[in-house]
């Protein structure tokens, strides 16, 4: 079926453009139009399946109803779960959601910021590639409204919302050490992230709390274009007789999930051998053999939270010096991968 305009509707009724839209938008009887035209517009729109222009209604109201959300991949499981809580709180209120991945690439995530301003969204939550600080200064001398989120600039005062990446691994390296296990390895990202950085001090500065060494080589950083081949080979590295370690520490889901595959191919034994915790977690982490422990990342808080400081951006327009800057917790979730108390 042929899709119908507001304009058709006015053509087909012989009415102004103006009267259909009033009472299209319940405000017929505020504007004194006869109950005779407005049932008549009502029904032929009906009847003709009328569907009205969103945006255009709302930028007829100086809004568009719309905001953006960029991510490095939408796919990502932990991403994935941030939008879809952005998106449900988005749909409470009549409010757009526009996805877009930057896949860790600094001008392709300026062009989608740019793309997202010219298409009149009313702010942007973002998770930075932390490679974009002159863009993000320049939406901040905008005063145009927008949330990180996982990410930020530590010398870049801006609204965020983030987790507390030291005390999440902290927690895993004393649940290791109350097991029993004194040899912990650490497998990360070779990054410039911040988060990352962060989860390895909680790392390091557990270790030494408790009298324990730390070495450089218990920490294998890996370059995520290859990550399968160079965990590969972190794994080989913290295994390896005689500096074997008892534990791994994980700083993301997929390193976490091809560690486990790499230790059982070599013959390791999880987690008689070696024990593992993974910062972060998928959904097939309590399926598999055995079932991984994770520092659980409260992605619907996160969601939940961004999404709010948005709003509460956009609605008030609070002067840019201003800022929200919000670290939520983690927890522990305890499966086998651990092994029991010793």
């Amino acid at each position: 079926m042929k899709k119908i305009h507001l304009k058709d509707i006015a053509k087909d009724l012989k009415l102004s453009k103006t009267a259909v839209s009033l009472v299209l938008n319940n405000k017929g009887d505020e504007n004194k139009i006869s109950k005779e035209t407005q049932k008549k517009i009502i029904e032929y729109a009906k009847e003709h399946n009328y569907v009205p222009n969103q945006l255009a209604r709302g930028l007829s109201r100086g809004k568009s109803e719309t905001i953006g959300l960029i991510v490095p991949n939408i796919s990502d499981s932990f991403y994935a779960r941030i939008a879809d809580r952005i998106e449900r709180k988005a749909n409470e209120i009549g409010y757009t959601v526009i996805y877009s991945s930057s896949y860790e690439n600094p001008k392709k995530e300026t062009e989608l910021i740019q793309a997202m301003v010219n298409r009149q969204v009313e702010g942007i939550i973002i998770a930075s590639t932390q490679k974009n600080k002159k863009q993000i200064e320049s939406l901040k001398q905008e005063k145009f409204p927008f949330v990180l989120i996982d990410r930020f600039y530590p010398d870049c005062d801006t609204d965020y919302v983030m987790v507390d990446n030291s005390d999440g691994t902290k927690k895993a390296v004393e649940h290791l050490l109350g097991l029993g296990r004194k040899k912990l390895g650490f497998v990360t990202l070779n990054s410039e992230l911040e988060v990352m950085d962060q989860r390895k001090s909680g790392f390091k500065n557990t270790l030494q709390d408790a009298g324990l060494p730390f070495e450089d080589n218990m920490v294998q950083e890996i370059d995520r274009d290859d990550y399968v081949q160079e965990t590969k080979s972190a794994i080989e590295t913290l295994v390896s007789y005689p500096s074997s370690v008892d534990a791994i520490v994980f700083a993301t889901h997929f390193l976490a999930a091809e560690g486990l595959r790499q230790l059982k191919k070599v013959g390791i034994r999880v987690p008689q051998d070696v024990a593992i915790i993974s910062f972060g977690e998928l959904s097939a982490f309590d399926l598999v053999d055995p079932p991984i422990t994770a520092i659980k990342l409260p992605t619907a808080a996160i969601g939940n939270t961004a999404f709010d400081m948005l709003m509460n951006r956009i609605k008030t327009k609070e002067p840019s010096h201003h800022h929200e800057k919000r670290q939520l917790n983690t927890s522990l979730e305890i499966r086998r991968s651990c092994g029991t108390l010793n």
